[in-house]
């Protein structure tokens, strides 16, 4: 029997190959479904399933590809309807794997759908538990993601939740391995570690959500504390899920496709697109095409895509450094952003562009240090920390509002275009983000401040000593 855990940082999802005896499953697999297809192939083994632990809504999943490609049967739990061929199994039921076998537990809670899957070894024994995003490693699963008008409030699917936990998964043997769907930098869960795997004994004694004593009350109470809206993203990723969506060839033939500046000029004039910058944010803030927008490649792309472009089928063209243009579409991919019409073809930093005498903006940024030798209120100056409410807690400077980028779109209507804005967030990375949005929209007064809270503290120490 092998496992193995497939792991993307970007998502922070976990994905499984699973073979015995000649025989494979995946569960959950991403949408560039072309690795699973290449494991079986090394290891002459035949897929014969891909689970699907619930309606993903972080991310556009590879089951339907990876079923065209291989033949493999699509499993869902009880409960999950889908316009395309599935097996919705039966709580309980078991699908022999060589000379395993996978058996369906029903958790509803996280989703309705949501279903964990029990591997069970050659003589029976629980091995494993696939528990998707009904428990993390150190969490659970946000219990706010019912349909809409189902009405099912979360509460009642914490309710569900904690039910799920204590009824299917707690009483299973304390050397049974957790395999989560998701780790720490997901917005799937609240307190997720950064470990992906771990036995069920010590999650038991270490994650605040199986505690023995905890009432159904306490906690409903604590999964629900401090949830945040989820992410734009989130409802159509499920749909889609549920629904169905186009192969990833098709996006990918469509959005690798090299520009020369007219031409790339040309569409994004035409289609209305929007142009996404996915360069290093030191190389955007130097220079970038005007109203374009910055996502890195380098920090988590595809979940603030997701969460700062709010329509899935917007055109979009590419500035993209060389050699990595099929990355881009792919991540770009995995969480339906399929429009994709093409990328500017550069040579180096912004060649042929800027040789064709063509203007860039830039966005001022500076550092810790720079920072301390302005006085922002003689600027009538505002902060903007971009950092998300939990880390806007653990310490901020005194002088700065808390503008988290999440949810940027939504407070920009009370921001001011006129005003000076100072951004910063953890690393420069969320800062930049914000600095390419508000600088499209109209806002001219804006330093990028690229350290750490914690630099720029240190410096104001540094200063005041």
């Amino acid at each position: 029997m092998t496992i193995e855990q497939i792991y993307t940082g970007c998502l922070a999802q976990g994905a499984y190959y699973i073979e015995s005896e000649g025989e494979a499953a995946v569960i959950d697999p991403l949408r560039d479904y072309q690795n699973y297809v290449t494991r079986a192939a090394a290891g002459k083994a035949k897929l014969r399933y891909i689970f699907e632990t619930h309606f993903h809504a972080d991310f556009v999943s590879g089951h339907l590809d990876l079923a065209e490609a291989t033949g493999a049967k699509i499993i869902y739990g009880p409960g999950a309807k889908t316009t395309y061929d599935k097996h919705e199994a039966q709580d309980g039921e078991r699908f022999q794997l060589g000379k395993v076998s996978i058996e369906v537990l029903h958790t509803p809670g996280h989703t309705m759908e949501s279903s964990c899957y029990l591997l069970r070894d050659e003589g029976g024994k629980a091995h494993a538990l696939f528990t998707g995003d009904t428990l993390f490693i150190g969490d659970v699963g946000r219990p706010d993601l019912s349909q809409p008008n189902s009405g099912i409030t979360q509460e009642m699917q914490a309710g569900m939740l904690y039910d799920s936990l204590r009824a299917k998964i707690m009483p299973l043997p304390d050397d049974v391995i957790i395999y989560p769907a998701h780790g720490a930098g997901s917005a799937c869960g609240k307190k997720m570690s950064r470990e992906t795997q771990d036995t069920l004994g010590s999650q038991k004694a270490s994650n605040y959500a199986l505690r023995a004593d905890m009432t159904r009350e306490e906690f409903i109470e604590e999964v629900t504390e401090g949830l945040l809206p989820p992410p734009a993203y989130f409802s159509e990723n499920a749909r889609l899920n549920q629904e169905g969506y186009g192969s990833i060839e098709t996006a990918l033939n469509q959005g690798l496709v090299a520009l020369n500046p007219e031409q790339f000029e040309h569409i994004a004039n035409r289609e209305h697109a929007l142009i996404l910058d996915v360069r290093d944010k030191a190389a955007f803030v130097k220079g970038f095409i005007p109203n374009s927008i910055f996502i890195g490649l380098d920090g988590s792309f595809a979940p603030w895509v997701g969460a700062m472009i709010p329509d899935l089928k917007q055109p979009i063209l590419l500035v993209v450094p060389p050699g990595r243009e099929e990355e881009a579409v792919t991540r770009l991919a995995r969480v339906g952003f399929d429009n994709v019409l093409g990328y500017l073809d550069l040579s180096s930093d912004l060649h042929p562009w800027t040789s064709s005498g063509r203007e860039l903006d830039q966005l001022d940024t500076i550092d810790a240090t720079a920072l301390q030798q302005r006085d922002l209120e003689t600027e009538q100056a505002i902060m903007l920390d971009l950092r998300k409410p939990g880390e806007w807690n653990g310490g901020h400077l005194s002088y700065a509002i808390n503008r988290p980028l999440n949810f940027l779109n939504e407070s920009m209507r009370e921001l001011d275009a006129h005003q000076t804005y100072y951004l910063h967030c953890g690393s420069g990375y969320r800062s930049t983000i914000a600095g390419s949005i508000l600088k499209s929209r109209g806002f001219e007064k804006l330093i990028n401040v690229q350290d750490k809270v914690a630099d720029i503290l240190a410096t104001e120490a540094a200063e005041t000593a």
